[in-house]
């Protein structure tokens, strides 16, 4: 298993803005070294404008954003890149590219001028499709999979990029509940067995608790909370941020806290 350095990613005093509209001012968060963090929020609360923030997508108006104490935009592409992987929403392939193709461009940060394809690159492409399960769709043309495929496949890309830390952006969007199961056991498998900080935005607050060793719960644009599911998945959170009246109980097979809505239909469900 490979050895990771101990990347630190934060952000300090960021806002964010779109053409001159603010969406998110004065942001302080830092991402846990080795943990899985969900960030958590209702719609157009700021979480993916966050996400592509720390990942250099987008730069902020005021304040900074740190990787291993250096600002990461007056960092060259490659050097972060070789550090942080992002898989995000709605990711586009082009037609007919084939699976392995698509997986292997996620090599490109430890190409060169003179360090060009390796073995190196052959075992990690490889480690990576094995690692997601899409080893025997190798030769298969990305635009024919299913979605549950194709998030693999992407997941896989960003996996063989072999970084330390990984962000993914909804990554169970779209996909049904069978699937969404299995890419966050994935991701939860990079996190505890590979020892990655993975950072994931989620809309599902009962997968999020699950999964999770650390949640950032946003809300109008700023941070309402961080802290363990345990601490922070509580009536009151759920009510002030989702507006929801819910009960939160123990999850019978994980512990955790699982949210449940008090009403049906706008009537308590009998």
């Amino acid at each position: 298993m490979t050895t990771w350095l101990s990347t630190r990613l934060s952000a300090q005093e960021v806002t964010i803005a779109y053409d001159g509209y603010t969406v998110s001012a004065d942001l302080d968060v830092e991402v846990p070294v080795g943990g899985f963090t969900a960030v958590v929020g209702p719609n157009a609360c700021g979480k993916s404008t966050l996400l592509r923030c720390l990942a250099r997508l987008h730069r902020p108006s005021h304040g900074t954003v740190l990787l291993d104490g250096e600002d990461i935009y007056r960092l060259d592409t490659r050097t972060v890149a070789r550090k942080v992987g992002l898989l995000p929403q709605s990711a586009l392939v082009p037609d007919r590219m084939s699976v392995r193709d698509l997986v292997a461009r996620g090599r490109f940060p430890h190409q060169g001028m003179f360090r060009q394809w390796s073995q190196a690159d052959r075992d990690a492409v490889d480690g990576a499709m094995t690692l997601t399960g899409v080893q025997d769709l190798a030769l298969r043309p990305v635009d024919q999979l299913s979605g549950g495929q194709r998030q693999r496949v992407w997941l896989a890309l960003v996996l063989a990029q072999d970084t330390e830390t990984v962000l993914l952006d909804e990554p169970t969007t779209f996909l049904d509940l069978a699937h969404q199961v299995e890419i966050l056991r994935l991701c939860r498998a990079l996190n505890e067995e590979q020892g990655r900080t993975v950072v994931a935005v989620l809309h599902d607050l009962n997968h999020a608790a699950r999964c999770a060793s650390h949640m950032i719960v946003m809300r109008d644009g700023q941070v309402y909370a961080t802290g363990s599911p345990g601490d922070i998945v509580t009536e009151q959170m759920v009510g002030e941020v989702f507006g929801l009246d819910a009960v939160v109980m123990a999850d019978p097979v994980a512990g955790m806290p699982m949210v449940v809505p008090a009403t049906w239909g706008g009537r308590p469900r009998p």
